[in-house]
Parts: C-alpha cells; sequence; structure tokens
C-alpha cells in the first residue's frame, strides 16, 4: 500500500487523474458549461465519487467526443455517491453577470446532493464560497481530478441536450451543433433574424463594436 503523497506523485508521472485531494473528507467536484455562449443557461454539475472509483477514460470533458461524453455520464451517474446539476437562466445571466452565474449554478449544484459534501474541489481559480464547506479551487482541475471532470461531463452533457431541444424550436440559429457558442452561423443568424429570449443581451452578441437594434421574437 502506499500513501496519499505516494500516489498523487505515481498519478502525476503517469498521468493519471487524482480519485480525491481529501482522502478522509466527503469531496465533491464541481464544474460548469456554457460561460462562453451567446444563448441559453449556464449549467453546473456537483459530484461524489468513491474514494476507490476508477476509470481511464474519464477525463476533461472538451477532451472526449460526444459519444464518450455520453457514455461516460451513465457510468458516472451509475456508480456515483451523489451528483446534481444546477441550472441559471440567461436573465439571470445578464443581472448578476456570467462569473457570479457560474458560482451560483455550482451552490445550485452542491445544494441538490443527496449526500452533504465536506470540502469541494472547485475548477478555475476563483469561487463564492458556499455555506460553511471548505473548498479548494485547482486550475484546469478538469484534467486532473476524477470527480471534477466528471462534474464537466455531467454539465456539459445536460446543457446540450437543453440547447438539442432549443434548435428544435430556434433552428436558424444552429444550436445543435453550436450549442449556442459565437460561431460564424450563429452571430450570422442573429443578424438576419434577431435575437430569441434565450440569448444573453449584455453579451457582444455580433462581436464587434456595433449593436442591433434587435427586437426578441
Amino acid at each position: 500500500m502506499c500513501s496519499s503523497r505516494e500516489f498523487v506523485a505515481y498519478a502525476a508521472c503517469f498521468k493519471m487523474l487524482l480519485p480525491y485531494l481529501n482522502k478522509n473528507l466527503i469531496e465533491a467536484g464541481c464544474d460548469e458549461a456554457g460561460r462562453g455562449c451567446l444563448a441559453g443557461p449556464v449549467y453546473a454539475a456537483a459530484v461524489i465519487l468513491p474514494k476507490d472509483f476508477q476509470n481511464e477514460e474519464l477525463n476533461d470533458s472538451k477532451q472526449l467526443t460526444e459519444h464518450q461524453r455520453y457514455k461516460l455520464r451513465e457510468i458516472i451517474e451509475r456508480n456515483a455517491i451523489a451528483w446534481a446539476v444546477g441550472i441559471v437562466s440567461p436573465e439571470e445571466i445578464d443581472k448578476i453577470n456570467i462569473l457570479n452565474a457560474s458560482f451560483l449554478a455550482m451552490h445550485r449544484a452542491i445544494s441538490s446532493l443527496k449526500v452533504k459534501p465536506e470540502f469541494l474541489l472547485i475548477d478555475g481559480n476563483r469561487f463564492n464560497k458556499y455555506k460553511d464547506i471548505p473548498y479548494q479551487t485547482i486550475v484546469k482541475g478538469d484534467g486532473k481530478y476524477l470527480s471534477i471532470a466528471a462534474a464537466s461531463i455531467l454539465a456539459k452533457t445536460y446543457r446540450d441536450d437543453y440547447m438539442n431541444k432549443l434548435d428544435q424550436e430556434y433552428p436558424q440559429y444552429d444550436w445543435k451543433d453550436n450549442k449556442g457558442y459565437p460561431t460564424k452561423k450563429h452571430r450570422q443568424a442573429i443578424r438576419d433574424y434577431g435575437v430569441t429570449p434565450y440569448h444573453r443581451m449584455t453579451y457582444n452578441l455580433l462581436g464587434d463594436d456595433r449593436q442591433l437594434e434587435i427586437q426578441f421574437e
């Protein structure tokens, strides 16, 4: 048996994702999806994995294919001690800004967990403390810790599901492919058709200094 410190060194050497930061605490990994989108909510997830959970395919959602993400979502949900997803609407994003909205989405995910975590692993370098739970921010944590990677996959796939549904209502914006991100086709559709109730009005929707006289459809 190796110590926690030895295991961390071993995992880093072989580029394995780490199972925990604190062996004796119930940890939840947290991550968000959709911060850079022009439309749609921001989603976040919180995941508590067993300390002995292992999966060589689990990684930052951005490094995976769509098929891999959905396959891993089933594995995560089946094996997690607890998991939850939090959502913040475009209207809320416009009121409190996307950074605070991302924190709020994480808070909502954490509050929905059926098991209360004793420590939080947060992807990124900033976070607003949730109640009395201590936390650690970790830059690129979704590529370092299993629980954060798992949270990134849940946040990404559940947000994608939602944007795919919105695409059926507004197919001209190509949300089934761009998921609300600022592609050329998405921005051209804003020029051609205006905005929808799902667009974030505080964002630079056209990608330049001009502001459209755009009306809700």
